[in-house]
């Protein structure tokens, strides 16, 4: 499926946490594009001698919708997230799209488990909405989300409405009164996760690279195959890098 750049009319932002926020827009004509793909958006003059900057985030909108979605994480200090949390409605935004081999590949009578680090839940929100996976739904659905605070988990409510689905946020620094797990996706891989209850189930990993790492050394433990497991790498921390 080939990109095409695309002038985009902005319909609005809205921050759904402190740090997070949607960007909404609409492209000029009707996007075709797969649950689980990319854009790249240019942010005009923000780079070396003035060049464009891209920056790339997963649709977390599903095809069906002719409003676009982007879930986006403001960096302090970033060229392109502080540029792209001030457009107003109105504006336009150049846009390349869609990329990406990262989708939903429906198969018959298998569970999905979703393995997600904050905005790398974007493209399981697109899949699990999209027309594709509700006519070809999995057997069941287990959806981790990596965080740190409560007010992080993204999301939740839009998973808590899909039948046949267990959304399960996994957070580090939770308050005294969180009565849910405590821990990193991959602490609720080693004691929480039992292989033989999840035989026929695809994995598909989405976020941080340090997690899809220790993810798949996991998996490959329990005896999950890697035909079993996808994934799409939002970053990779640097040695010693605290995240």
């Amino acid at each position: 499926m080939a990109a095409f750049e695309l002038i985009c009319k902005v319909s609005g932002t809205e921050w759904i946490t402190p740090t997070v926020f949607l960007l909404r827009f609409i492209p000029p004509q009707k996007l075709d594009f797969l649950p689980g793909q990319w854009a790249s958006l240019v942010i005009p003059g923000a780079g070396k001698e003035g060049k464009d900057l891209r920056r790339a985030y997963s649709i977390s909108s599903p095809p069906e919708q002719s409003e676009i979605e982007l879930c986006i994480k403001l960096v302090p200090n970033g060229p392109g997230t502080q540029y792209l949390s001030k457009l107003k409605p109105g504006e336009n935004l150049k846009v390349f799209a869609p990329y990406g081999a990262f989708v939903y590949k429906p198969k018959l009578d298998r569970r999905v488990v979703f393995l997600a680090t904050g905005t790398g839940i974007s493209p399981f929100r697109c899949m699990t909405k999209s027309e594709l996976f509700k006519n070809n739904p999995p057997a069941e659905v287990l959806c981790l989300f990596g965080g740190r605070e409560q007010e992080e988990v993204l999301f939740e409510n839009d998973f808590a409405k899909q039948v046949h689905t267990k959304f399960v946020p996994c957070l580090t620094r939770a308050s005294s009164g969180w009565n849910g797990f405590r821990g990193r996706i991959t602490d609720y891989l080693r004691s929480e996760f039992k292989s033989d209850a999840w035989e026929n189930t695809d994995f598909y990993l989405c976020g941080n690279g340090a997690m899809i790492d220790e993810a798949k050394l996991i998996l490959a433990e329990k005896g999950i195959g890697r035909d079993s497991i996808h994934q799409e790498i939002y970053y990779k921390p640097k040695p010693g890098e605290q995240v």
